[in-house]
C-alpha cells in the first residue's frame, strides 16, 4: 500500500480545525451537496453532450479519445451486491484533484452514486461525503478491513478498492465508473476565455508569492482558478473553504457555458467536448456513445440531487469525520437497488438539494 492503513496516520484531506467544527456543521450539507451536484451535472453534460441525436454523433466521434481505467480489477463477483432491478444503471462518479508532484490516487474530493432509472428519463445524484466514516474492505495486497474515512479507499487501493467500499457501504452494485480530474477540468476555463468567480473573503495566497485576493468578482484563467480551488491553509475552516471555492469555480464554468450557448452550437459543442475529454476516465466496459444515447431523454429538470443521510460532524481520535445515518441510508439505498426512487422521493420530499 502507498500509505499506512491507520485512521490517524493517513491524511485523506485537510482536517478542519476543531474550533471551526460548528461552522462546518451549519453549512456542510448544503455546500457539499451543491459542489458534488454541480460536478455531477458537468459529468452528465460530458456524457450526454447536451442531449439529442446530433450531440450523440459528436460524442460518438470522441469514443476512442476517452481514457479507460480497470475499475473492477480483482473484485470477486460472488462478493458483489446482486443487481436487484433490471435495466437501471448505477454510476460511481469520482472527482479528483491531483496537486503537482503528488500521487494521482491520493485525493478524492467528491464521491457520487448516480442512479439512472430503468425508464431512462430521470436520474438521482447522491453525494457521499468523502469524510464519511465506514469500513474499508481488505485490499488485494493484504491490508485488513479498517474503519476509516470513505475516501481512504481510493488512497489505499485506487478505483477498485473504492468500488468495493462503496458497494459495501450502500449495498448497490456499481455498473460503471467515471473519474473526473479537476486539473483537467480547469483547463476548460481558458477555452472559455476565463470565468467570473466571486471571492467570498480577503486572503493572501500561500501558493503564488503573496497574491492578495479581495472579496468580489474576479475574472480567472485556469492557473488562477486552480490556485484558488486548492487554497485551504489560509482559512479557519480549512478544507470546507476549499470545497466552497471548488463549487464556485464549477458553477462559474457552467454559467459561462450557458452564457455562450455552447450546448446549442454544433461547432462550439464539438470544440468544448474535444477539449474536456482529457479530464475524464471511464471503466473499460463503458461505451460513451451508447451511454449518451441511453441518457438522451434526461434533461436538467429530470435530475434530482441528494446527499447520503448522515448525523453530522464528529471526532474519531484526532480526525474530524462525518457519521452516516445507517437507518435512513439503508432505506435510500434499498430504493436505489429496487429502482423505486420515485416512491422514496414522494415519501421524503425534504431531502432534495438545490442543484446550485
Amino acid at each position: 500500500m502507498d500509505m499506512e492503513r491507520s485512521g490517524s496516520a493517513v491524511e485523506v484531506g485537510q482536517e478542519p480545525p476543531v474550533a471551526a467544527e460548528r461552522a462546518g456543521r451549519r453549512w456542510f450539507r448544503s455546500r457539499w451537496a451543491r459542489l458534488t451536484a454541480l460536478i455531477g451535472a458537468l459529468v452528465l453534460v460530458i456524457v450526454t453532450g447536451g442531449g439529442g441525436v446530433g450531440a450523440w454523433l459528436y460524442v460518438r466521434s470522441l469514443e476512442h479519445q476517452v481514457r479507460k481505467v480497470d475499475a473492477f480489477h480483482g473484485i470477486v463477483e460472488e462478493q458483489r451486491p446482486v443487481r436487484a432491478a433490471d435495466e437501471a444503471i448505477n454510476f460511481l462518479v469520482v472527482g479528483r484533484d491531483q496537486a503537482a508532484g503528488t500521487d494521482a490516487t491520493s485525493r478524492t474530493d467528491s464521491i457520487m452514486l448516480v442512479h439512472v432509472a430503468h425508464s431512462r428519463d430521470r436520474a438521482q445524484l447522491i453525494s457521499i461525503p468523502r469524510d464519511t466514516w465506514t469500513t474499508v474492505p481488505a485490499s488485494s495486497d493484504g491490508g485488513a478491513p479498517t474503519e476509516a474515512k470513505i475516501n481512504a479507499a481510493y488512497a489505499w487501493g485506487g478505483t477498485p478498492l473504492l468500488v468495493r467500499t462503496i458497494e459495501g457501504f450502500t449495498g448497490v452494485r456499481i455498473d460503471h465508473v467515471v473519474l473526473l480530474d479537476f486539473v483537467g477540468f480547469t483547463k476548460v476555463i481558458d477555452m472559455l476565455g476565463g470565468v467570473d468567480v466571486t471571492v467570498d473573503r480577503r486572503f493572501t495566497s500561500a501558493a503564488s508569492a503573496g497574491r492578495v485576493y479581495e472579496p468580489g468578482v474576479h475574472r480567472m484563467n485556469s492557473a488562477v482558478a486552480l490556485e484558488y480551488a486548492r487554497e485551504r491553509h489560509q482559512f479557519a475552516d480549512g478544507d470546507y473553504s476549499r470545497m466552497r471555492h471548488q463549487q464556485a469555480i464549477v458553477a462559474a464554468v457552467l454559467r459561462e457555458v450557458a452564457r455562450k450557448g455552447i450546448l446549442t452550437s454544433p461547432n462550439q459543442l464539438d470544440n468544448f467536448l474535444r477539449g474536456i475529454v482529457g479530464a475524464v476516465e471511464v471503466d473499460h466496459d463503458m461505451s460513451i456513445s451508447q451511454t449518451a444515447w441511453d441518457l438522451r431523454q434526461i434533461g436538467a429538470d429530470d435530475i434530482t440531487f441528494l446527499t447520503c443521510p448522515n448525523t453530522g460532524v464528529g471526532m474519531v481520535g484526532d480526525q474530524s469525520v462525518i457519521f452516516p445515518d445507517p437507518a435512513a441510508a439503508a432505506k435510500l439505498f434499498t430504493a436505489v437497488r429496487q429502482d423505486t426512487m420515485g416512491e422514496w422521493l414522494a415519501e421524503n420530499p425534504g431531502t432534495v438539494n438545490p442543484p446550485n
